[in-house]
């Protein structure tokens, strides 16, 4: 925690990779159905309960929070992540501040959305960022840079609170 602003882990057990194979949006659609959940568009998330499907890229999305559904193998590829990916929460009405000194994407609110996601850098590493509520950022970045990742942002948030406390 600094100041206003809190950095913290954002477990997930299971994160599954689907790709859509062309052609394959209605078929994928009866798939979600039975999860409450629809395929994103882009830049978007679907949600039911703890189900997310966050769009990652082209005909791309993760699961998050639920287990994976039977798909036809001619209708996606499916691959598990898990290992590959961490979590990571930014919270405060600043949250936004603190990340774009190394995203290069407008994350103020009225850019960047509650239900938005998008795939970007953060600084030198790949990041896939969403807003599921008003004052957090919740961040998937590559296991292997996690560490790094917490650092800059705890640079940023650190750099955050002590310009506040220099203009009290």
């Amino acid at each position: 925690t600094r100041g206003a602003l809190c950095l913290s882990e954002s477990p997930m057990e299971t994160i599954s990779s689907i790709a859509l194979f062309p052609g394959q949006a209605k078929a994928m659609a009866k798939v979600l159905k039975p999860l409450g959940l629809t395929f994103p568009s882009p830049n978007t998330v679907s949600q039911s309960g703890d189900a997310r499907l966050i769009w990652t890229g082209r005909d791309q999305a993760f699961l998050i929070g639920a287990p994976t559904p039977e798909i036809p193998a001619d209708v996606a590829a499916v691959t598990d992540q898990s290992d590959g990916w961490a979590g990571l929460s930014v919270e405060g009405s600043a949250a936004h501040d603190a990340l774009m000194r190394w995203v290069p994407i407008d994350l103020r609110p009225q850019h960047f959305a509650v239900g938005t996601s998008i795939r970007a850098p953060l600084y030198h590493m790949q990041a896939i960022l969403l807003r599921p509520v008003a004052n957090r950022i919740d961040l998937l970045v590559f296991r292997s840079m996690v560490r790094t990742a917490w650092h800059e942002i705890d640079l940023a948030m650190t750099t955050i609170e002590a310009r506040a406390a220099r203009s009290k």
